[in-house]
């Protein structure tokens, strides 16, 4: 059957934190349709292409179904006990603090309480720390250095009200797409104005009325530049500044600071000071350029300082806006998942607070200090003071800067626990204990995200083998310990009012932080929950925070913090010239654990690659398509060369999301020094410093196959296809016998070979088949191999006879390179309409094609395709 008679559910997209509402149906047959829920506030039935592609994600093909101790199957109860035990033993021991928890945003609200809940409240260690510590921390901690909170005061609606939006240190149009298609809107409807501030030309820029290409590391001197700049020309809003503190000190600070190190002109700078001061209603978005900082925290004050020296903050149209990068990075927030928080944005270290919570939860021991931050904690699991490491939901073998080393350390702990959906990431490969978890689509609770919007999700899909809900998992691990009553839940619901009802007690401290209203909740409210923005009690339902210029300081002012540029902590030099910026890209999603599923997902840039500017690629005597070797002290990595101006002389991009298990020489946050913010311990992972060379191979290839490979070589990277995977390769080392590695490498030996074989050139092309079936093709040569991949990528499975040759005959079309993922428009379809229809636009290209229609976040790729085509006849 097919689910096509099947009401759809309501539920909550799980990639970024801009929380776009999902319409699903099971199809019957174990998947999901998927679409946009048109009236949910985040999105308005908009999807990314990630969003757009769920469906593809779902299956049980690579889940984790059954618990595993060391290695070998067993059931629940065994492994659970496992757990309870060594923690229990470790604890009594060495003392609560040599056991740690390392979360995830990608944890449901309720599965968070319950993790924080136990590390906090009955272990009795503030060592629980979260993935979110590596992209927000530095917006919790300048919000609370200038409010008082953690209180994000923009809203969605802002960016749709306000006359000029200025991106810093965001790449929206890939990372957080729906939320680029607002603004585009906005643009459209009203005309408003965007500015780019990032080192790098992104795909944000196409479009923009400025883009100002800072040094690295110096947004504090361009925001104090800013803030000077509204205090000499009378721009300060003299009533709302009665509500702040620190105001001469931050603008003496700011006149001291030197402009001049963010690279710009002086002329560009005065721009964006006028601009910004003469336009009333301004948005100030900011993500992981300017989170991801050894003054991460700085950066964040200096922008909060100028929207609060101007009173353009809480009201519409206006304010700070920090969007965060995974689903329940404010989830996590709220209940305290970082090791410096505590529940209900109540403060860790304040005793008022901590005693009401341990009351609340009636808990035998709490924490008087903050516990381990992500690189610390790390640090501790491998010098050995860390004993006992619960995991959850994240890939920290890959993620962590200093990849290499936290790999290490997680191999040498006496006990450490991974639960997850997968068992075949780098960290799960560490595990003593695995636990299946369920995964999106068969998980029910809340989430919230980037502007305080709580949503459902809910589960469409039967969990599969023996998988089981993470609050389950954690709350009978607590029962095991010994704490029945504190942990004995039945339902998320129950988790959810508890949460709530623990909220009044802040609200009551005077904090932010008040779902009371929720308290009272019953399971048949809980499951109908529609999208609601925080606060919610008795007498109050969203609205917006600090336009009454009421804080949650002392005193009730804000404080406007006075920040001095400091560049980043890495020097370049003669030993690592480089500055290496890493990132995102917009069709993958952090280790590609799900993202990878997806064959059109990973159509578009399925090979790890680094951007170099073109005169560094030229004094280093690198090409197009060579591969290159990135090195520094941490660690070092294989990847491909892009050639490109969108980056800056003695500036490298490389995104982050290779693991062990799709390109094991392309792990970049192994390069990624551990150099934090000494306030928010954000680690700064856009700035470390590295050596570039050409890395010299004997030989490249690529290969097509049905069935996922086998590689041995010192570079390789495979992607999924729709008929199968795909792979790149080189290595040092000559092979012998070609035929012989094909066989290997897709582990077919009794298949039957078509070969074409030319050692003293260095080039093999070798075909495998069973019966007339292909099993996979390899094309060696001494250079990049040049074939024609995208049409190569589609014959496995069928006759192929003419596969060697490497393209398709005259007659058969070939769509090129997949550029837009959401509809599977390829570069040589546009590229055939622009050339035979006529199309001049990248309007006409998606009224034609359907390209760049539905996220847009392809759009600036497709501006460029009509920038190359027409600038020939232009130069003419």
């Amino acid at each position: 059957m097919d689910g096509s008679g099947l009401p759809e559910t309501r539920s909550t997209c799980p990639y970024c934190g801009v929380g776009c509402g999902v319409l699903l149906r099971p199809d019957g047959r174990g998947g999901l349709d998927v679409r946009g829920d048109p009236d949910h506030p985040a999105n308005f039935g908009r999807l990314c292409s990630k969003g757009a592609a769920l469906a593809e994600t779902v299956g049980q093909a690579h889940r984790l179904l059954a618990p595993r101790v060391d290695g070998r199957q067993t059931d629940w109860d065994t492994a659970l006990q496992q757990v309870a035990d060594r923690f229990s033993a470790t604890i009594g021991r060495h003392g609560p603090d040599s056991v740690a928890f390392y979360v995830s945003g990608q944890l449901l609200t309720e599965d968070y309480y319950v993790a924080n809940k136990l590390m906090k409240g009955f272990i009795g260690s503030a060592n629980i720390d979260t993935n979110s510590r590596l992209c927000m921390a530095s917006s919790v901690a300048g919000h609370k250095r200038a409010f008082g909170a953690d209180t994000v005061p923009g809203t969605y609606e802002d960016i749709d009200e306000a006359d000029l939006v200025v991106l810093v240190g965001s790449n929206l149009a890939w990372c957080h797409p729906v939320l680029y298609q607002r603004l585009l809107s906005a643009r459209k409807s009203r005309g408003t104005r965007i500015v780019v501030i990032d080192p790098r030309r992104t795909a944000s820029c196409d479009g923009a009325d400025m883009h100002l290409a800072l040094q690295p590391g110096s947004d504090v001197a361009l925001f104090n530049r800013l803030l000077g700049t509204i205090h000499e020309r009378g721009a300060a809003d003299a009533g709302f500044l009665s509500h702040t503190d620190g105001y001469d000190d931050a603008v003496a600070a700011a006149l001291a600071d030197d402009a001049a190190v963010t690279g710009l002109s002086s002329r560009q700078i005065e721009a964006f000071c006028a601009l910004w001061i003469r336009t009333e209603k301004v948005v100030t978005i900011y993500s992981q350029g300017v989170n991801q900082s050894t003054s991460g925290t700085d950066k964040v004050n200096a922008i909060l300082n100028c929207h609060l020296a101007t009173g353009r903050i809480g009201r519409p149209g206006m304010g700070p806006l920090s969007v965060t990068g995974q689903p329940n990075a404010m989830g996590g927030r709220e209940v305290g998942g970082l090791a410096n928080t505590l529940a209900c944005h109540l403060d860790l270290e304040n005793p008022d607070h901590r005693g009401a919570v341990r009351t609340f939860w009636d808990a035998p021991r709490m924490p008087d200090a903050p516990g381990l931050k992500a690189v610390d904690m790390f640090r501790a699991v491998g010098d050995g003071r860390i004993k006992a490491l619960w995991i959850i939901h994240t890939n920290p073998a890959v993620t962590m800067p200093e990849a290499d080393a936290v790999r290490d350390a997680i191999a040498g702990c006496e006990f450490t626990v991974v639960s997850d959906i997968s068992a075949t990431t780098d960290t799960a490969r560490l595990a003593d204990v695995l636990l299946p978890a369920t995964a999106w689509g068969e998980k029910d609770g809340t989430v919230t995200n980037s502007d305080r919007t709580i949503s459902r999700q809910r589960a469409v899909l039967a969990a599969p083998g023996a998988a089981r809900p993470d609050w389950a998992i954690l709350a009978e691990v607590g029962r095991r310990m010994g704490h029945d009553r504190a942990f004995d839940y039945d339902s998320p619901a129950e988790i959810f009012r508890e949460h709530a009802a623990l909220s009044r007690i802040a609200g009551q401290f005077g904090r932010d932080f008040d779902i009371s209203g929720f308290a009272d909740l019953d399971d048949r409210a809980y499951a109908g929950l529609a999208p609601v923005r925080w606060p919610v009690t008795r007498t109050r339902a969203g609205g917006r925070f600090f336009a009454d210029g009421r804080f949650f300081h002392a005193g009730g002012n804000a404080r406007i913090v006075p920040v001095t540029c400091r560049p980043p902590a890495a020097k370049t030099g003669p030993r690592y010239p480089f500055r290496l910026n890493t990132g995102r890209l917009r069709d993958q999603w952090h280790t590609m654990t799900r993202t990878a599923l997806s064959p059109r997902l990973s159509a578009h840039l399925p090979e790890p690659f680094i951007d170099l500017h073109p005169d560094d690629a030229q004094s280093l005597g690198i090409h197009a398509a060579d591969l290159v070797q990135v090195q520094n002290r941490h660690g070092q990595a294989i990847l491909r060369a892009r050639i490109t101006d969108a980056v800056q002389p003695g500036q490298v991009f490389a995104p982050m999301h290779w693991t062990g298990e799709t390109a094991p020489s392309a792990r970049i946050d192994a390069l990624v020094a551990a150099m934090t913010d000494p306030v928010s311990g954000q680690p700064e992972s856009k700035a470390s410093v590295v050596a570039l060379t050409r890395f010299d191979a004997a030989w490249y290839g690529f290969a097509v196959s049905r069935d996922a490979m086998l590689p041995n070589a010192d570079y390789w990277a495979m992607a999924r296809t729709e008929h199968g995977y795909r792979a790149e390769l080189a290595g040092r080392d000559p092979r012998a016998d070609w035929e012989a590695e094909a066989r290997r490498l897709f582990r077919s030996p009794g298949s039957s070979a078509v070969s074409i074989s030319d050692a003293g050139r260095g080039v093999a092309r070798v075909a495998l088949y069973m019966g007339r079936a292909l099993i996979g093709a390899l094309f060696v040569a001494p250079r990049p191999v040049a074939v024609m991949r995208d049409y190569l990528v589609t014959l496995p499975g069928q006759a192929a006879e003419g596969i060697l040759l490497g393209r398709p005959a005259a007659d058969v079309p070939n769509p090129g390179p997949v550029l837009c993922s959401c509809l599977g428009v390829g570069v040589n379809t546009i590229v055939e309409a622009v050339e035979t229809r006529g199309l001049v636009s990248v309007e006409a290209i998606g009224e034609a094609l359907g390209a760049g229609t539905n996220c847009g976040s392809c759009r600036s790729e497709i501006a460029a395709i009509l920038r190359g085509l027409t600038a020939p006849e232009a130069a003419q």
